[in-house]
């Protein structure tokens, strides 16, 4: 009776159910994954945003398929007048961004790349539209880096776009100038649009002149470049997502008139968030700036407890608010992860939840707040000293 696009029923793995029956307990749980920022102890302006939300043009509904103008003028001014308010589409998150543009780019049975280890969202973004996910791998030496070979191996005539995360969660790593441009040339040759995820851009730890922070300004192929309130401004609650779109002239022009045709069935952004959106987007760096101290903070108390000789290892990352551990090969990721939780009640993420080709890795938030994060980190590391 139902749709084949929702058989996603799989019954629990012994993680989810340990986990779930120690939360009935009401047991206290470590919890070192938490990545929700209204959640995380941050100083928010709360009267600000709650002001801005209070706009009395709220009460008038005057729908735009692209999104309000004063909205989209907030937004360039995000990118810094980099972007014409005429390259912008509103969307109401990052997720309904990806479904407009699978809607926009495939025809059912089509398929698109996404980076493999990346957040587990994609599959089923993708089979809501009918859409088929491959994945090409990044590989990690002392740093993370586009498995070219595989990349190229896997487009097919039903690929319609590579999917680029940056940087990628939760590997935290960024795309490189020559990644870009390999990219690009690939995407010119095999008619393939670029997606880059950007929710995260605004949190890289150091400069890098090797670095691309954003794809908006990429001319060479049709691109799409994907952020939003959530990370941004950390209010993942008002739900403003947009898409910036780029390149050949015509093609642009053609893919924001069929982007605007596709919103315009939805209409599914609020008017107050819209004509919040400057004063929202404006108390941003008050957040980023406690973000940025959390997450750098909490990556520096991990990198002291891994010495040289210690069995474990801490992955080199270069920005967002993940931290990737490499446990010792005594026990697979699930058998760690169980242990921890278990015994010394401390909840990470193993490396399968974010298809990690091998083990075995352990994902922590480095949003955590800095009391929890270091007991648990303590836990951790105590298990093999």
């Amino acid at each position: 009776m139902f749709s084949s696009r929702l058989n996603w029923r799989l019954p629990l793995t012994p993680f989810a159910r340990l986990l779930d029956e120690k939360r009935s307990r009401g047991e206290t749980i470590l919890d070192l994954t938490e990545s929700n920022p209204t959640l995380a102890g941050l100083a928010y302006p709360a009267d600000r945003i709650l002001a801005a939300l209070g706009d009395a043009r709220s009460l008038r509904y005057e729908p735009s398929s692209a999104g309000l103008a004063a909205a989209r003028a907030a937004i360039s001014e995000y990118y810094s007048g980099c972007v014409a308010p005429e390259r912008i589409l509103v969307t109401a998150s990052t997720s309904e961004g990806y479904a407009f543009l699978f809607k926009l780019l495939c025809d059912p049975g089509d398929e698109v790349l996404v980076p493999r280890p990346s957040y587990p969202l994609f599959e089923f973004l993708a089979e809501l539209d009918s859409v088929r996910v491959a994945n090409y791998p990044l590989v990690y030496y002392r740093g993370w880096a586009i498995d070219f070979d595989w990349l190229v191996r896997s487009v097919t005539e039903r690929t319609r776009a590579v999917v680029v995360v940056n940087p990628n969660n939760p590997t935290g790593s960024f795309l490189k100038k020559d990644e870009l441009a390999q990219l690009v040339a690939l995407c010119r040759a095999r008619n393939l649009a670029l997606i880059s995820d950007e929710v995260f851009a605004d949190y890289g730890w150091e400069e890098d002149s090797r670095r691309v922070r954003s794809l908006i300004d990429t001319e060479g192929v049709l691109t799409f470049s994907l952020s939003g309130l959530s990370k941004v401004a950390g209010l993942p609650q008002l739900k403003l997502g947009w898409i910036v779109t780029n390149g050949p002239a015509v093609e642009r022009a053609q893919a924001l008139e069929n982007l605007e045709l596709i919103a315009d069935t939805y209409l599914s952004v609020g008017t107050p968030v819209q004509w919040a959106a400057a004063s929202l987007l404006d108390t941003r760096k008050r957040l980023q700036a406690q973000i940025l101290e959390r997450v750098r903070a909490n990556r520096d108390f991990l990198a002291a407890q891994i010495g040289p000789d210690s069995p474990w290892r801490l992955l080199d990352a270069e920005g967002g608010w993940c931290a990737i551990i490499e446990a010792p090969r005594i026990r697979s990721e699930e058998e760690w992860a169980l242990a921890l939780l278990a015994e010394d009640h401390v909840l990470v993420q193993p490396g399968f939840f974010f298809d990690f080709e091998t083990e075995a890795f352990l994902v922590v938030s480095l949003l955590t707040l800095p009391e929890i994060f270091q007991e648990g980190v303590r836990r951790v590391l105590a298990r093999v000293g």
